[in-house]
């Protein structure tokens, strides 16, 4: 292939150029948020889940405070009207002893339901405090995501814009180049990451090896605009001013 030494000069600026879109495109990809933000984003779906369970526990007790609230209450109606009734003095001797029996069973059975009602609320309290310190962590956990994606995308704006000012005189830099050379360095570029490499005092600055005599030797006596290749890395090699020939 041939190319003018200008168009060759013109292939290091867009190497240079692909570089530093190549380096910006990595730090997008790698921005210490990322991985942060996994963690985070893990840590706030353990605490959703756990959120989910201690809301349905303390949901479940709540019926269990009710239903023994209901039972005591009930047994305390019953045993307000057998009081009213034995106060009143109204029926026979049997019935009025009957009555006190009963409220004396009332009694104990009141006791009894209470009891179960006592503990009931306080598993209640329990949960109700496990809820509370759920939902307390998963708001630090949601305030931390929020930092992270706010930084995240900040840097990623900053990127963005350095990406575009970066690449904004590639279609240029494309276009003086010529698109044969461009095609050749491109599919260099996509195996080896670089398409071009400077030749600077003797040595490929793409896979950084002093060249031996006999290359050195080949590339003093080819034609000015003749395209060479790095017998090395096969990128291709761009004489400049200082390649020590």
């Amino acid at each position: 292939m041939k190319a003018e030494p200008a168009r060759q000069l013109k292939l290091l600026d867009l190497q240079a150029l692909d570089t530093r879109l190549s380096q910006l495109a990595h730090a997008r990809a790698t921005l210490p948020e990322h991985d942060q933000l996994v963690d985070v984003v893990r840590e706030a779906t353990v605490l959703d889940a756990d959120l989910v369970r201690a809301r349905t526990t303390l949901s479940d007790i709540e019926r269990e405070v009710n239903r023994s609230e209901a039972d005591v209450q009930q047994v305390r109606d019953r045993a307000a009207r057998n009081q009213s009734r034995l106060d009143a003095g109204t029926g026979t001797a049997k019935d009025l002893q009957a009555l006190q029996h009963e409220l004396e069973s009332l009694a104990r059975r009141q006791s009894d339901l209470e009891e179960v009602e006592l503990e009931v609320m306080e598993r209640a309290e329990a949960a109700e405090a496990e809820v509370a310190d759920l939902e307390s962590q998963r708001a630090e956990v949601g305030s931390r995501m929020r930092v992270l994606e706010e930084a995240r995308d900040a840097r990623v704006a900053e990127i963005d814009a350095e990406e575009r000012q970066v690449g904004a005189p590639r279609s240029g830099l494309v276009e003086s180049v010529g698109a044969d050379l461009v095609g050749l360095y491109d599919k260099i570029r996509d195996t080896s990451g670089t398409g071009a490499a400077a030749l600077s005092r003797r040595r490929c600055l793409g896979c950084q090896l002093e060249l031996n005599q006999v290359d050195l030797d080949r590339i003093r006596s080819a034609a000015t605009d003749e395209v060479l290749r790095c017998e090395e890395c096969r990128r291709i090699l761009v004489r400049t001013d200082e390649s020590g020939l």
